[in-house]
């Protein structure tokens, strides 16, 4: 049976409600009352075959609370004269409401957009155009403006989060919500306080004027007789800030990257060379260094599909790095040691050498075995070792 039924109307009058049709209706005329449902209704035909059913269903309609029906009289031949729902209407949005059990989330909608009013109203926009969201930051709302209002008061305060000194907001609850916030201070804030490049919740400090904590860029010296920095003599394991890092002048040739902590810290002795402890998929902070483009950068990662997007994202800085083991030869080498890769990528990489595109298709696309990974930590020692003679 295709007829509606009271669930079927329901589900109408939910789907305005999921929308926000019915929310901004409580503050601007954008639904116009009454207003008609949609309603498959019965054929002369099943009056004859299906008279029980179709009686059954007339009955379920008129007892379906909060709508309004507008019979019709048929005269059929064999049933006689019966009456049946031809449309089914709601006259206000209080009935609407109150059909689907949303008139407390309605008020409290209401409630939120008076005092949104009264103190933010550049926001109205906001909630008129996201009212359901707005609805699921209710128990939060007044703090949320209440960032927004001290932002205005300190535009692009050139601090950390944690210094914001507003009752009841930490930096934690500012961090648990700068999607929200993003769009909110972007209609509150005039636009020349606004950082228009950075974009997304990883540059939300950067796009209001907050400061973002130092990246750190660790590294260590693979040969004794290069220089130490100053006061880092006989330190090998050295973490700087990404602008300290970037205004070295060391004097190396080499720099290997690898993304494993005991493969940086055992990383084999090296002429003129440097090992760095990779930033995954981070790479912007270590191309600040203009000074590592002279040098012959190796990048040792996974053999895995994530290892090669890694590797393709650090040539959008570094063109000229070369991978190091991630290739067929020591793949195939260490069958015993292969693993699985939790969550493949399987996207287009365009700076790979063809030699490792062609592993890359083999691992993305299951040729060899399915999710097939080899760690670089299970890469044997001696067989870094030969490789970096190799190099030399």
């Amino acid at each position: 049976m295709s007829w509606t039924t009271p669930a079927d109307l329901r589900a109408q009058v939910q789907r305005l409600w999921d929308r926000g049709d019915l929310l901004q209706a409580t503050v601007s005329d954008t639904l116009t009352w009454p207003l008609r449902l949609n309603l498959k209704s019965p054929l002369a035909s099943d009056l004859s075959d299906r008279f029980e059913a179709v009686r059954e269903w007339a009955h379920a309609i008129a007892n379906t609370p909060q709508v309004r029906i507008e019979w019709r009289e048929w005269n059929h031949r064999v049933q006689g004269k019966q009456r049946l729902p031809a449309a089914v209407w709601i006259d206000t949005l209080q009935d609407a409401l109150a059909f689907i059990g949303k008139s407390r989330q309605a008020q409290r909608f209401e409630a939120l957009w008076r005092q949104t009013a009264v103190m933010q109203p550049a926001l109205l926009a906001w909630l008129s155009r996201r009212p359901i969201r707005a609805l699921d930051q209710a128990d939060r709302w007044e703090r949320l403006l209440a960032v927004v209002a001290w932002l205005q008061a300190h535009p692009r305060p050139a601090m950390y989060l944690r210094q914001v000194d507003v009752p009841g907001v930490d930096s934690k609850f500012i961090e648990a919500h700068r999607g929200v916030l993003a769009e909110l201070l972007d209609l509150a804030l005039p636009p020349e306080v606004i950082d228009l490049d950075a974009t997304g919740v990883v540059q939300f400090t950067r796009r209001y004027g907050f400061l973002d904590k130092p990246v750190r860029i660790r590294f260590r010296s693979l040969d004794a007789t290069v220089p130490s920095l100053p006061g880092c003599a006989g330190l090998p394991d050295i973490t700087l800030d990404a602008a300290s890092f970037a205004s070295l002048a060391l004097p190396i040739e080499q720099v290997f990257i690898t993304e494993n902590e005991t493969n940086f810290l055992a990383f084999p002795a090296a002429a003129r060379a440097i090992v760095i402890f990779g930033a995954g998929y981070g790479w912007a902070s270590l191309a600040e260094a203009s000074w590592l483009h002279r040098c012959r950068l190796h990048y040792w990662g996974d053999i895995d599909t994530h290892g090669f997007a890694i590797l393709d994202q650090l040539r959008e800085h570094f063109p000229q790095t070369e991978s190091v083991l991630m290739d067929a030869q020591t793949l195939l080498a260490h069958r015993a040691h292969w693993g699985e890769e939790p969550d493949p990528v399987h996207h287009d990489l365009f700076r790979l050498t063809q030699a490792e595109a062609k592993i890359y298709d083999d691992l993305r696309w299951d040729r060899i075995r399915p999710r097939l990974r080899l760690e670089q930590e299970r890469v044997g020692f001696g067989w870094l070792n030969e490789r970096l003679r190799k190099l030399r």
